[in-house]
């Protein structure tokens, strides 16, 4: 791992940057982020949007970048929900039960794996925006026969200018609380497969890339599994304070993206 970087990031060729609380806060663009992604063109270093959130399709994504005046392509998002198919397909499943939204729906079933079983092999927890009782009745119904359960992504609250929203973690305490049942897998950051295999496509070594994020329990725990360098931003969930609370201190701690590569 690399000492204490730089804001100029000159040493850096790829980053993956978080998007809620990194790039946009709820639907607003954080002051500054186009013009840093503007730099990070300048200097050609490559980037990619990297998200725990799964309430979203890869397309509804790239929709809302776009209409922020963020260009981008289906190949530059990586989600945890990427990162689940994945696990899912390693185990041959194809039987769910999903408490997620529409768009997380039609990323597994375009992949083969169904969402609406009666005879589930697993109960699938995402961020759920869509959240009915119907959907956590049929989830604990599954759960108390047995059934496993696999989560999206860890994060317990997802960033909003209101204060932190309840997410897929506050959705696992509830059915932990509800059934006794915790999730046998957790996907997504800060899992390192989520961005060690685009690192290893590129043909860069990690200390030449960097996790950008604000939260400390997913971004900078990733970067660590990752052996990439940390950046550390203060626009979102982690504050000053919590940094006295962790032993491994990110590489960079900045307000914003819009103090970086410059």
């Amino acid at each position: 791992m690399n000492g204490q970087l730089d804001v100029s990031l000159d040493k850096i060729r790829c980053v993956f940057l978080d998007l809620d609380g990194t790039i946009y806060l709820g639907g607003k663009l954080i002051n500054g982020a186009i013009e840093f992604l503007q730099r990070l063109d300048e200097k050609k270093i490559q980037y990619f949007f990297l998200s725990n959130n799964s309430s979203k399709s890869v397309r509804q994504y790239v929709k809302k970048l776009e209409n922020m005046g963020i260009s981008a392509k289906k190949s530059d998002i990586l989600l945890s929900t990427h990162d689940l198919i994945s696990w899912l397909k390693s185990k041959n499943v194809s039987r769910s039960y999903l408490v997620g939204t529409e768009g997380m729906r039609e990323m597994l079933e375009s992949e083969g794996i169904g969402t609406k079983s009666d005879n589930p092999e697993y109960v699938i927890i995402g961020y759920d925006t869509e959240i009915n009782y119907e959907k956590l009745s049929k989830a604990s119904f599954h759960l108390h026969n047995g059934v496993k359960l696999v989560a999206s992504h860890p994060d317990i609250v997802c960033p909003s200018p209101l204060g932190g929203l309840p997410d897929s973690g506050a959705y696992m305490a509830l059915f932990e609380a509800t059934t006794g049942v915790r999730p046998s897998h957790i996907c997504g950051k800060p899992n390192p497969g989520m961005i060690l295999h685009k690192i290893i496509e590129l043909g860069f070594a990690p200390e030449e890339c960097a996790m950008i994020g604000d939260r400390i329990y997913t971004d900078m725990e990733m970067a660590i599994r990752s052996n990439v360098n940390g950046i550390l931003v203060l626009s979102g969930e982690a504050t000053k304070e919590d940094l006295g609370k962790i032993s491994k201190q990110p590489e960079l701690v900045v307000s914003s993206v819009d103090e970086l590569v410059r």
